[in-house]
């Protein structure tokens, strides 16, 4: 019997006729960039990859992104299975209806909770997209967090953060204009405290995960939560912090 054709090679973590929920590891891109898909210029999801649509054709039907993460970023990344369930999600994301849910490592101290504003702009330096903080100009970048946990010794926060927008490289940008960088940002960050991680925790990438998204299911209209578990080189960095109690290191879905 022939192997039933999938959507993906990456974690399910919810699939109804409607919907495809995934668990992308770091390093994998969101879409494929323009130009020859190869092993290394492969998407989140099968086939080639239209970018005017927004649409991969996998060997099992057409698949709808309807949002990125960065390639460096692991986590839930959610997809449509039908023209009208993107629709209606792209919908809510235009009107600001669906929560995501990050977990973050930065150094220092940002405090206990808070809000941060900004406005966002891009530039494209030797090929790549740069996000740029624009002082004096009305915000268009929003975030909120909360402080899960603070380790004294090696001076780093555990950050919860709900995005309410969804601009490029957002959270690490906007950590990093406040002094706050993400652990393992090799763009933004802060490289020698970076080389210094590297050899307390053995951690090798971006502490950025996706921990969660939650919505109104497209058909039903129910509410739909889906959590991602932390993958294991994330959760051992929080076990040798101390801070791995935090927060939930197991997938959920509801």
């Amino acid at each position: 019997m022939d192997p039933i054709p999938n959507h993906t090679s990456h974690p399910i973590l919810y699939q109804d006729r409607d919907l495809l929920i995934v668990n992308k590891p770091s390093g994998v891109l969101s879409h494929p960039n323009p130009g020859k898909l190869d092993l290394k210029n492969r998407g989140a999801f099968d086939g080639p990859y239209d970018f005017d649509e927004k649409t991969f054709q996998t060997p099992a039907g057409k698949v709808w992104l309807l949002h990125r993460l960065d390639q460096d970023t692991s986590g839930v990344l959610l997809a449509a299975l039908t023209e009208n369930a993107a629709r209606l999600c792209r919908q809510s994301f235009d009107e600001d209806r669906i929560q995501k849910t990050y977990l973050a490592l930065v150094q220092g101290n940002p405090g206990q909770s808070g809000t941060w504003k900004d406005h966002l702009t891009m530039k494209r330096e030797q090929g790549r997209v740069r996000s740029y903080v624009l002082r004096g100009n009305p915000p268009n970048a929003e975030l909120r967090f909360k402080n899960l946990g603070y380790s004294p010794i090696h001076r780093v926060s555990l950050l919860e953060i709900q995005l309410i927008t969804g601009k490029t490289h957002q959270i690490r940008v906007q950590a990093s204009s406040r002094r706050h960088p993400l652990a393992g940002d090799d763009i933004y960050g802060d490289f020698a405290w970076n080389k210094k991680l590297g050899r307390e925790l053995s951690l090798k990438r971006l502490f950025l995960h996706a921990r969660q998204v939650e919505l109104q299911h497209p058909s039903t209209r129910k509410k739909l939560r889906v959590q991602a578990a932390l993958p294991p080189e994330l959760s051992d960095s929080l076990q040798e912090l101390d801070l791995a109690g935090q927060t939930p290191t197991r997938g959920q879905t509801s």
